[in-house]
């Protein structure tokens, strides 16, 4: 673990001048504390570390009494008491100090000369992740960022998220901690379909030291189904369209028994049927009206059909071709439109497999990729308090 330790003659406490020992008649039972070391609270979307924990050596001595912490905001000044303690440890809410250490009190009160001291310098922060990359999921969000922080001294990254308004396209100011992990990449789960949210990453080392966010990103969670069959109209009018959503209830929201329907090829509300030419190939032929098509060529998954186009869309047919990704768009009948996505697994004579994805936000491109960086209230470039030392 990193540390930064002064002189005890940096250790200019009034009452005792350059004596050895911080105060007492006589000479203390107990010695100098040894082992501090400390680590800092998060900043999260604050300016400063929130808090720092201090530890040292447990003594085991029966003459022991307690332990006294003192601080100083400033190298300058003079270190004060900020605690008593029986415990090997001392939290300290807010920002902390720029220097601590520890002495110990015997039980007849005599105090010990002071531990090393140590010295909080956020000049030791991490550097951010570069950048983050965000792909949606039915429920939730996968994150995925270089590794570019890891230092032998690093510790874990946190995920952060807030909302979003795609509209104004701005963050909220409501940033909470997803969780933590010691690999570049995560998944935010129990994540409602169709809210979009902002998503940032920093990463932490063995001191807390916290670094500056990444980029940040919006995402929303979508709908999505696997291994669905479709027949093709000429084989069986039963099961050969598909709507990705059918607002049934006329609230705006979709329900899990509103999406992936399977329709009749006759029926004119499918978003699209599966044909079959003379040669007994399989179309995807859009059918209700403002439902437009585009192939994005070949995708090993639903989830690599990234951000949806605004451009390039067809009402013509396109021939299903086996590992084939295709985002259709569709009249939303509210004003805004709305983007789902296919992958064709397999292609027979008289049927198709495909899986399905769909974006209920309504006027959301955002499929499974992400667009460009959101706009938010990015943290500011924190102060580094350990510029004192530098006087």
């Amino acid at each position: 673990m990193r540390r930064l330790t002064g002189s005890l003659g940096l250790i200019l406490l009034a009452a005792c001048g350059n004596n050895s020992t911080v105060s007492g008649p006589s000479a203390p039972l107990v010695g100098a504390p040894t082992g501090l070391s400390y680590y800092v609270g998060p900043v999260g979307s604050g300016t400063a570390p929130s808090s720092i924990l201090l530890r040292w050596d447990f003594d085991t001595s029966s003459a022991l009494a307690v332990w006294n912490v003192y601080s100083r905001r400033d190298t300058t000044a003079g270190f004060f008491l900020r605690a008593e303690t029986t415990s090997p440890t001392f939290h300290d809410a807010g920002i902390p100090d720029v220097q601590y250490l520890v002495t110990a009190v015997d039980v007849n009160g005599n105090e010990s000369s002071a531990s090393p001291v140590v010295t909080v310098d956020e000049r030791l922060q991490l550097v951010a992740p570069e950048s983050l990359y965000t792909t949606a999921l039915n429920g939730g969000v996968a994150l995925d960022w270089p590794d570019n922080a890891y230092a032998p001294d690093f510790l874990n990254y946190r995920v952060y998220s807030a909302s979003y308004d795609l509209g104004s396209q701005l963050c909220g100011t409501d940033w909470g901690l997803e969780g933590t992990t010691i690999s570049p990449d995560f998944i935010a789960t129990l994540l409602p379909n169709g809210q979009p949210r902002c998503f940032a990453v920093s990463a932490v080392d063995t001191l807390g030291y916290e670094s500056l966010w990444s980029p940040i990103q919006a995402e929303t969670p979508r709908f999505d189904a696997r291994d669905v069959v479709v027949n093709a109209v000429q084989f069986s009018d039963t099961g050969s369209a598909f709507r990705f959503w059918q607002d049934l209830n006329s609230d705006g929201l979709a329900t899990a028994n509103e999406l992936g329907l399977l329709y009749d090829g006759s029926n004119l509300a499918a978003d699209f049927s599966v044909t079959r030419d003379g040669s007994n190939n399989l179309f995807l032929t859009p059918v209700r009206s403002g439902t437009e098509v585009q192939s994005v060529g070949p995708v090993t998954d639903v989830n690599d059909i990234h951000y949806a186009p605004a451009s390039g869309y067809d009402t013509t047919s396109v021939q299903a071709t086996p590992g084939t990704g295709y985002i259709f768009q569709m009249n939303g009948g509210d004003g805004f439109l709305r983007y789902g996505a296919v992958r064709v697994s397999h292609v027979g004579t008289d049927f198709l497999i495909l899986d399905w994805a769909y974006q209920s936000d309504p006027g959301s491109p955002m499929l499974v990729g992400q667009p460009a960086a959101a706009s938010a209230p990015t943290p500011q470039p924190r102060p580094l308090r350990s510029k004192q030392l530098l006087r």
